[in-house]
Formats: C-alpha cells, structure tokens, sequence
C-alpha cells in the first residue's frame, strides 16, 4: 500500500467518523427530520390555526394539511363536499365526533387539545327573545350532531329546555345559509362556529342579542390519531415532533396572531375582517384540559340517547385519551 493510499484511507475514515459520506437521513443535519406527516382537518375552521402554522413553520420535515377529519384515519367514506380522499396520520375535531367515530372504531386516540372554542347563540330581540328560555317554540338554525349543537342543548338544559322544546331548521348549502335564513327572518337564532356566527351577529345589528356559554361548555377541538400509528416507532416520532410544532405554533400566535390569521384566511377562504373579527372566540391553548374526560363522559350519555345505543361507560372512555405523546412533546426542545 502506497503512501498515497494510507492517507486517502484515513482520510476517507475520518470523513466517516464524522458523516461527511453518509446519506443525508444519517448525518446530524438532518437527525432532527422525522420524515413527512399526514394531516387532515376543517380548514375552514378558525380552531385548526394552530395546526396549519405548525406545519408551515414550526415542523422539521414536510407537513401537509387536507380538509377531512378523522374519516381520513378510520377508512370511514368521506361526506359528500366536505373532505378529500387519503389517509392521515393525525387528523383534527372536536370531541363530539371523536366520541362518534370511535363507537365503530375504538382505536381512535385523541392526542392533543389543539383549541377551545367558545360558543354563543345569537338571537333576534324582536322575536321577543330576552332569555334562552324565550326560545321555547322558536325557530333555530342549528347542527344537533356537532360540537355546536351539544352546546345549544346544554344552554337550553339550563333554561328547563330541549330540542323538544324548539323547532330545528337546517339550512341547505353552505353554513352561510344560516345568516342568509336569519337575514331573511326564516330563524329567528342561529347557533354554529365562526366565523358564521359572526356573520349572523352582524346581519342582526341593533337587533343583536347574545347568550354566552362561558362557564357551561366549550368545544374541545383536538388532534387526533389511532393506537397503531402510535404502536408504530417511526410514525409515533412523527406524530410526537408534529404536537410537539403545535404546541410551539400555539404559543406564537397567542403572542401574535398575524402569521396564523394569514393561513386561515388562505387556507379557510374567509375575508381578514372575518377572521380578525372573530379570532376573540377561541382559546389556542394546545394542551391536554384535565377536564377532558369529564366532558366526554357527560356528552357521551347525550349522544348515545340521540343515537339509541348505550353509552360507553367512563372506563372505556378514557382509553381514548392518551396524554403519552403530550407528555413526549412536551419532553422535547421547543421548535424555534
């Protein structure tokens, strides 16, 4: 062996030594890179904020976020005009349609409270509405089966009613079709997320009354993802990194909201005024509420009538809160 060959050799080893020649995955430039996520939820929600600056800018590798839902995790068929095909790896909404999907799906998981959103009525005074429980015989424009429609039915259980009590009207088309029918006098209440409850607050000016649910619920719109993508090594690293980039977005954009603000207006097609208007009505909290499975297990009972099958007891609840990957992510260094 030539001299030449000698220092080529060690050469070439010290090179290795320090990964000079490994492929790019192996060198410690990219040992922070998990690999590229999956993600699906309603971007035209306010509540997903969070998750779309995380994958813009706080997460270390590819992330792509779809309109869907947790279908996308379960195989279930996507609703006509409401999501895309694929399949996520974690997938955002509220609790009710977690504790919905996960009678047929048990391995459901949620994983991450990404944001509350606070829920109001908004009612017609000259329809002689002064009380919620001046909604008794009224018109309402309202969704039963989604986190909204839980709120009403506990708002209106504490003014000695329910849904019995009201006339439902559901709007055809988009939700704006709700501040349309109240516009037009055809509700006389609407109750639904923002920015379209926003909207009908508008469209009613000087006639505006408003019921708050401080203090009697708020909508739990959380990350989800199933117990094998979580039992999967690789997957699970990148499920951790990607709650571990909402948890770092959340904090930014309670300090400021701009960048966010921005994305939901792209991404949600909503006006600026939109946006800014109702930002005020979400807490990005991204943290794991120690309430949680308290509001489960009531809301459970609440569905379960609607639906006619018994309700799962709190037990077989919990096993669908995993706090593991908050506390993983938690464990990690902030993504700067």
């Amino acid at each position: 062996m030539t001299v030449r060959t000698i220092r080529n050799s060690l050469a070439m080893a010290a090179m290795l030594a320090a990964g000079a020649l490994l492929p790019a995955s192996a060198t410690a430039r990219d040992e922070g890179k998990p690999g590229p996520i999956a993600v699906y939820g309603n971007i035209q929600t306010f509540e997903i904020a969070p998750v779309l600056l995380a994958a813009k800018t706080f997460y270390p590798d590819a992330a792509t976020v779809k309109m869907g839902g947790i279908p996308n995790l379960v195989g279930e068929p996507i609703i006509a005009g409401f999501g895309e095909e694929g399949v996520a790896d974690v997938a955002t909404h509220a609790e009710t349609q977690a504790l919905r999907y996960s009678v047929k799906h048990p391995n459901l998981r949620i994983i991450l409270q990404v944001t509350e959103g606070h829920y109001r009525i908004v009612a017609r005074k000259s329809a002689g509405i002064a009380s919620v429980a001046d909604l008794k015989g009224k018109r309402v424009a309202s969704i039963p089966q989604t986190s909204s429609g839980y709120f009403f039915h506990k708002m209106l259980a504490q003014a000695g009613l329910s849904y019995d009590d009201i006339e439902v009207v559901r709007t055809p088309g988009p939700l704006s079709e709700m501040t349309k029918a109240l516009a037009e006098r055809r509700v006389d209440a609407v109750i639904i997320w923002e920015p379209e409850s926003e909207n009908s607050a508008r469209a009613l000016g000087n006639d505006l009354i408003e019921f708050s649910g401080d203090g009697v619920y708020a909508e739990q719109f959380n990350l989800n993802s199933t117990a094998e993508n979580l039992a999967d090594p690789v997957k699970r690293k990148q499920i951790v990194r990607f709650v571990r980039a909402v948890i770092d977005a959340a904090a930014a954009l309670r300090k400021d909201p701009a960048a966010a603000q921005a994305l939901v207006v792209e991404r949600g097609g909503h006006s600026v005024e939109e946006v800014q208007t109702a930002w005020k009505h979400h807490a990005f909290n991204a943290d794991y509420p120690a309430d949680l499975l308290d509001i489960m297990t009531e809301e459970e009972q609440w569905l379960a009538e609607r639906d006619k099958r018994p309700a799962r007891s709190r037990a077989q609840l919990a096993t669908l809160i995993d706090r593991s990957v908050y506390e993983e992510a938690l464990a990690l260094e902030p993504t700067t």
